[in-house]
């Protein structure tokens, strides 16, 4: 260990802090409800970040990817950002200023570190033949919400589920390395799933099997995948082509936990296998019939568990913070269906 680097700290907070979170709310939610697992949220969160924040030789890091418009993209989604403007005046004054204007078509929601609103997937009643006109009437939202609720006209926002009902995400985030544990030191590939029984063996491997997952933490899975995340991106980069992830059974875990947020580094959270999006492969083993990306359907449209993607979280690994308290603060963009974010953590480094 370097000189001057704090010894190993431990990773868990008081067991009485454990104790409070047994009182934390639990689902079913009230008639109307648009939070989700954020729900949970309160003064046994709140706790819990004081504590991590308040501790000797706590540090800040950075869980987001710096933005640009030759970062990699969606394939989703047009190839554009935004557009400097030229530096302007403002009559009859000595002022001068800068600004940037997005492209038509430009979707930077959905772009770089962002989060998912619970209004951004549904489902339908069976899966939808390309040979025919899509049709999103019978579509059904979180909460048991229709088309009509949601997003009653194809021009609409989301009158329900929109990014800017999603409260402040302050809480405490469990980072969990499967690209040691998983991997076996080497970044996760693609279609490889991250199953409940990774999940636990990582609690314990990383010294929080007394501890687990508490109701109201975030959960943060670094795989490796965003060992090819570079800007400027190659054309022919596998970031966005293809990627590990959860698997139902880890989301299903999850959702019993009572988390309100996952998030890994990775752009899609489900495992895609080479060719999956192009039609070529099928989806990853586990995946249900008819929903592809089967954990975008359960933790937003079921369970209310919000998605944080394309998160950076190499720093923290390698220095083991394995808890901490991460912030994670959506734009409020009304009826909007996802969000840039720049989530931080405080946390120590070298926990045990």
């Amino acid at each position: 260990m370097a000189a001057g680097a704090p010894l190993a700290a431990g990773a868990a907070e008081p067991a009485g802090m454990w104790a409070l979170a047994a009182r934390a709310p639990m689902p079913p939610w009230p008639a109307g409800d648009e939070r989700g697992m954020a729900n949970v949220l309160g003064e046994q969160t709140t706790r819990r970040c004081a504590w991590h924040m308040s501790r000797p030789h706590a540090r800040t890091y950075e869980a987001s990817f710096e933005r640009s418009n030759t970062m990699p993209k969606s394939p989703f989604a047009p190839p554009s950002l935004s557009k400097p403007k030229p530096t302007a005046g403002v009559p009859f004054s000595a002022h001068a200023f800068n600004s940037e204007a997005f492209e038509a078509g430009a979707e930077p929601q959905q772009q770089g570190t962002q989060i998912d609103a619970l209004g951004h997937f549904a489902s339908i009643q069976s899966p939808w033949d390309p040979k025919n006109a899509f049709s999103a009437d019978g579509a059904s939202y979180y909460g048991g919400y229709k088309q009509q609720d949601v997003k009653p006209t194809p021009d609409s926002p989301l009158l329900k589920l929109g990014i800017e009902k999603i409260p402040p995400l302050i809480t405490t985030a469990v980072l969990l390395d499967a690209r040691t544990q998983v991997g076996k030191g080497r970044a996760m590939g693609q279609g490889q799933l991250v199953t409940a029984a990774d999940i636990e063996a990582m609690l314990k491997a990383q010294g929080l099997g007394r501890r687990g997952l508490l109701p109201g933490d975030m959960v943060w899975i670094y795989t490796g995948w965003s060992e090819n995340w570079k800007d400027p991106a190659d054309a022919n980069s596998p970031y966005y082509a293809m990627a590990p992830g959860l698997s139902v059974d880890a989301a299903k875990m999850l959702a019993g936990k009572r988390i309100v947020a996952v998030g890994l580094d990775v752009p899609f959270i489900d495992p895609v296998p080479e060719g999956m999006l192009q039609g070529k492969a099928p989806p990853a083993p586990g995946t249900e019939q008819g929903l592809p990306f089967s954990i975008h359907h359960y933790m937003l449209s079921v369970y209310g568990i919000h998605h944080l993607e394309n998160l950076n979280l190499a720093a923290m690994a390698a220095d083991k913070v394995w808890t901490s308290c991460a912030m994670v603060l959506p734009s409020r963009d009304k009826g909007a269906a996802g969000a840039v974010i720049r989530p931080v953590a405080i946390g120590v480094p070298h926990q045990r």
